[in-house]
C-alpha cells in the first residue's frame, strides 16, 4: 500500500506509516459489521422509547434497500413532483 503521513500531538510530530486497507465501506464494512454483531449477540438493546428490550442477536439480517420505483419525489422547494421510474 502507499505511505501516509500521520500528524500527532497538535501538529508537533509526524509519522510516516503504511496505509491499511479501507474497511468502512462496501463488502469489507459489511464483514466488520457481521463480526461485531456476532460478538455482541447476547447483549440487550432498548427499543420503542426505552419501554422494551431485545437481544441484539434476535434482529433479522437486512437485504438492501427497497426500490423507490413508482413513488413520487418532490422537486424545487416542494412545488413540483415527478414519478420515479
Amino acid at each position: 500500500m502507499a505511505k501516509v503521513v500521520r500528524v500527532g500531538g497538535r501538529g508537533t510530530s509526524r509519522r510516516v506509516s503504511d496505509k491499511e486497507a479501507d474497511n468502512w465501506t462496501g463488502d469489507a464494512y459489511r464483514e466488520v459489521q457481521k463480526k461485531k454483531k456476532e460478538a455482541a449477540k447476547d447483549r440487550y438493546i432498548s427499543m420503542g422509547r426505552g419501554t422494551r428490550k431485545i437481544r441484539f442477536g434476535d434482529i433479522a439480517e437486512t437485504s438492501g434497500r427497497p426500490s423507490g420505483k413508482g413513488m413520487w419525489v418532490r422537486t424545487g422547494r416542494g412545488t413540483g413532483k415527478r414519478k420515479v421510474e
